[in-house]
């Protein structure tokens, strides 16, 4: 039973009440060995569209990366760099904005679509074909905090679940030993686990870390995911005695939601003792591959092995998986330099992320994702820096349906506002559950009396980004 195999909308609890013998009898058929089912039945049941992508893949740029520097080209910035620029100009309502602060890298139109790309990305220039870049997205908030929380759960003043629960929700999870959704290096700060929780979706949803941000990938660990005690045959024996019992439960309290989370988790948990450290052992692949991300050498190691580590866990079954760099792209003072230092660090690793998909045949089928909280601003700040810019920033996609070689949107000459095609963070991910196959006005939770979804009351697809 796969739940994207439902085309009529109906409530999980009344499909699980008009089966044979309910829950309990689908987590026994977990027990037995069909994961999969009990994840489908944790799962949304919802009217589905065709869909483009099995999963995604989010590379996540902490800190908010200036797009006038690296995608984004605005001849007049550097034409009038220096100059103040007037609020009425670009729709604010402010006298002056700022002083203009001209980009300093070169930029160049890449592959049959003539995407611009800065020269701080050379390798990922040569996927140019590939890629829909969108230099009209906007969102709210300044502060990294709630721009985090909206990028991550929609919405920033109420605990919300993340994208990836959402999307765990909406379509279950592929593989029976591994989990729906997988944060490597997450951010530990500016919303924390909020920003891959499951909030009030059941706990089975929430994505499962893989160290943090500040901790080399090398050195990451899953917690808790060895016993040192007890062998595999005195663990199967305990969890067998509690899943007893919370069966049991069940039969006493159907509406307990809480407790088919958790025979779901302790399963699944099970599971992965076995699955798990095989996905992380990047020396079963070849010395070519690791050159390909740039593993082994600076500074290109340590983000080159997340982009592995994405790529085996999007062949092994993993619905969505988002890989994060340190909080190092927030460059108040001296964007010149940091820009440099962070691009040199994920070119080649995002580039051989692309390259390998492809030619393992997945990036048909898998939507990558590259984005930012938000961006920076056309304006200098600290003398040689730029400052948060929710208003107009740049993203791109690659893979999954998208039509590659396209610029989708435009922002004003100075890189402000968008002005063609503006993408609100709410349609951004409208429009990453369309390309899984989710319509996200249908992807629905009742909790606490309403109706709760990722997108609220917003959101339009972007459809014109799709081939």
């Amino acid at each position: 039973m796969k739940c994207n195999q439902f085309t009529v909308t109906t409530n999980r609890r009344q499909m699980l009440k008009s089966s044979a013998c309910g829950f309990g009898s689908v987590a026994l058929a977990a027990m037995a060995g069909q994961q999969q089912t009990t994840l489908a039945a944790e799962a949304a049941v919802i009217p589905h569209i065709p869909a483009r992508a099995k999963r995604v893949i989010f590379l996540f740029m902490w800190g908010g990366p200036s797009h006038v520097d690296l995608f984004d080209p605005k001849p007049e910035l550097n034409k009038r760099a220096g100059e103040q620029l007037a609020g009425e100009s670009v729709g604010s309502s402010r006298k002056h904005l700022g002083t203009l602060l001209g980009s300093p890298f070169q930029f160049q139109q890449h592959g049959e679509g003539g995407v611009w790309i800065s020269e701080l990305f050379p390798h990922l220039a040569q996927h140019a074909d590939r890629m829909c870049v969108i230099p009209s997205l906007h969102t709210n908030g300044s502060a990294h905090g709630e721009a985090l929380l909206r990028l991550h759960t929609g919405q920033a003043n109420l605990v919300r679940p993340s994208v990836g629960a959402w999307v765990s929700y909406g379509l279950g999870c592929e593989s029976e030993n591994l989990p729906a959704f997988i944060t490597i290096s997450p951010p530990r700060g500016h919303g924390g686990v909020q920003n891959y929780g499951s909030a009030f979706l059941p706990a089975v949803h929430q994505g499962s870390a893989i160290g943090s941000a500040e901790t080399p990938i090398a050195d990451a660990v899953v917690s808790n995911l060895k016993n040192p005690r007890f062998n595999e045959t005195l663990q199967r024996s305990q969890l067998e005695l509690i899943q007893s019992i919370n069966r049991r439960h069940l039969q006493e309290n159907v509406a307990d939601k809480n407790i088919e989370g958790l025979i779901a988790n302790y399963e699944l948990a099970f599971r992965m003792q076995s699955t798990m450290p095989k996905v992380m052992d990047l020396r079963s692949e070849t010395k070519e591959t690791h050159a390909l991300y740039g593993i082994g050498t600076e500074p290109t190691n340590n983000f080159g092995r997340q982009c592995l580590l994405a790529r085996k866990f999007a062949e092994n079954g993993v619905r969505y998986i988002q890989v994060s760099t340190d909080y190092t792209w927030d460059h108040h003072k001296e964007v010149q330099k940091g820009s440099i230092a962070e691009s040199a660090k994920v070119d080649r690793p995002i580039a051989g992320l692309l390259a390998d998909l492809d030619q393992r045949g997945l990036l048909d089928d898998t939507l990558v994702v590259w984005g930012a909280e938000f961006g920076r601003t056309p304006m200098v700040e600290n003398g040689d820096g730029r400052n948060h810019h929710p208003q107009g920033f740049t993203m791109w996609m690659a893979g999954g349906g998208v039509r590659g070689g396209l610029t989708y949107g435009a922002s004003d000459d100075f890189g402000y506002r968008p002005v063609e095609n503006e993408v609100h963070m709410h349609d951004l991910h409208a429009t990453i559950l369309y390309a899984l196959g989710l319509d996200h006005e249908q992807l629905t939770y009742n909790h606490a009396g309403r109706n709760f979804r990722l997108t609220d009351l917003y959101g339009n697809v972007a459809h014109d980004i799709f081939a």
